[in-house]
């Protein structure tokens, strides 16, 4: 099996761009499948697609950095969007942003280093009557308090079975 330099693995990379027949009209679904499989989009991928699609690197480069749903960073396993929309910003969301920064010693758009949590701020969620809310993956948890915020936090642990902070 190849494995490109930062262990990407170029064989699935190859059958998720087959899935779509190769067609460059598929370039957002290759980019989401890839996005899915290692939770951010590496580098030698983009550069594999464009070879592979046939099209200009600038062109794979400008889709991944026009849609904010693409990341180039990895993302944790859990990956937490905290909404700052107005609903939620009025409803004191900047303390729950505060506490989970602090909970996951980490800042907004960054990844903890065991890779378990990313925490991101996202402009709205559209759950506005559940405010303040955060989302990890497709679960939302609506009208939060700094200890709700936290609790989440700790079953996402016993999830993982992590035990330290």
């Amino acid at each position: 099996m190849a494995i490109l330099a930062n262990e990407i693995d170029i064989d699935l990379v190859d059958r998720i761009i087959d899935r779509s027949g190769s067609d460059p009209e598929a370039l957002i679904g290759i980019l989401q499948d890839i996005q899915t499989e290692w939770h951010y989009l590496p580098l030698p991928a983009l550069s594999h697609i464009a070879d592979r699609l046939g099209i200009p690197y600038n062109r794979v480069w400008a889709v991944v950095t026009f849609y904010e749903a693409f990341t180039l960073e990895p993302l944790g396993k859990y990956h937490i969007q905290i909404c700052t929309g107005t609903a939620c910003h009025v409803r004191g969301v900047a303390e729950i942003v505060r506490a989970l920064e602090d909970e996951l010693m980490i800042e907004t758009g960054h990844t903890t280093p065991d890779g378990e949590f990313s925490l991101e701020c996202a402009h709205c969620l559209g759950a506005c009557s559940m405010g303040p809310v955060i989302a990890v993956g497709d679960e939302f948890f609506g009208h939060l308090t700094r200890s709700k915020a936290l609790e989440i936090i700790e079953e996402l642990r016993k999830r993982s079975g992590v035990d330290l902070k």
